[in-house]
């Protein structure tokens, strides 16, 4: 305005950090480890054998890989960014530890992984959970995973039947290994520093992996955790949880007729993608729409249900207060109903 004074704008600090040259972005998770000591502390607690192949996601400047490449045999890296890369391959170039590197530029998501013996990795905290599976399915198997998650992920990964944190995630993980949480990060320990603390897993693959249907599985525990604190007997009245096993019910009822009741085959055939369209995280859904059918209603499948619920004394039961071993129970209950998930 006229006759005002005229307010000089402080010239902003650039949002972006650096290191050798290189600008950090938070938007795509690239967060540095900068303190030492946590790097070796990190090493330290993989148990690296001499002879061991590491696999690191997302290496960055290559702070944590020089420490992998003295423990190990061989470091394979997987880097998304090409300046990253380049700096990698440039900090190496020349010194004893460059034949003993391979670097792979690409999503690790979409990249076919190499046989490795253990994974150490400071990840994008975007990618946690198809990374963690993607790990736990992969076609060879490995010693261990020590991964560097956002603090509230990890707490899930090992949260215990009763814990607040307990979920879908906790129960999915646990049955196909053992996670054991390491030590805590604090913010500060990361250029940028991101906005939550971290923590570091331990995850071993169980041996040998469970025999179950993965899809069959996975869609079970969906439905268990709509609402983790709900009974389960309030859960399974749901109408929409009763159309969509009851439409696997008739699939499956239809397959065995058509195989002249070779029940053998069709027992552990996937029936498609029937899981109501939930959403691959841990989020409760709403209960808009998920009313409760009345006790007249749903008739003899709804029936079926409640009895298998009855019979395994689940009917007044919560996820959130159960174990591995009574989901399983449960599973092998209703399949043995012809009830099924996937």
């Amino acid at each position: 305005m006229a006759g005002g004074k005229i307010r000089k704008e402080k010239a902003k600090a650039p949002s972006n950090h650096y290191q050798g040259g290189i600008s950090f972005h938070k938007s795509k998770g690239q967060h540095i480890l900068k303190n030492p000591p946590l790097v070796d502390s990190i090493v330290q607690k993989a148990g690296i054998k001499s002879t061991d192949v590491i696999l690191e996601i997302g290496p960055g400047t290559g702070n944590l890989t020089k420490k992998l490449l003295e423990a190990g045999k061989e470091v394979i890296a997987v880097e998304l960014d090409s300046r990253m890369v380049l700096a990698l391959q440039r900090r190496f170039q020349g010194t004893p530890y460059s034949n003993r590197l391979k670097v792979i530029q690409g999503d690790v998501l979409k990249t076919e992984l190499p046989r490795f013996d253990i994974c150490v990795a400071n990840i994008p905290y975007q990618i946690s959970s198809p990374l963690t599976f993607k790990l736990l399915f992969h076609p060879t198997s490995f010693r261990c995973a020590v991964i560097m998650y956002q603090r509230e992920f990890a707490m899930r990964l090992v949260a215990q039947p009763g814990d607040n944190l307990y979920c879908r995630l906790s129960v999915n993980t646990q049955l196909y290994a053992r996670v054991s949480h390491l030590l805590k990060v604090g913010k500060n320990n990361f250029r940028p520093p991101p906005k939550v603390d971290s923590s570091v897993v331990r995850i071993e693959p169980r041996k040998p992996q469970p025999q179950v249907n993965k899809k069959e599985w996975d869609g079970f525990l969906r439905v268990c955790f709509i609402r983790k604190n709900k009974t389960l007997g309030s859960i399974f009245r749901q109408k929409s949880v009763l159309l969509m096993l009851e439409k696997n019910f008739k699939t499956l009822q239809a397959v065995l007729a058509s195989l002249n009741g070779s029940t053998g085959e069709a027992a552990g055939m996937d029936l498609g993608d029937q899981s109501m369209g939930m959403e691959d995280d841990d989020n409760e859904m709403d209960d808009d729409g998920d009313v409760e059918m009345d006790e007249g209603q749903g008739g003899e499948f709804k029936e079926k249900v409640m009895n298998v619920l009855k019979e395994g004394g689940f009917e007044e039961k919560r996820s959130s207060k159960l174990s591995q071993q009574d989901f399983l129970y449960l599973l092998s209950l209703f399949n043995k109903s012809g009830i099924h998930f996937s």
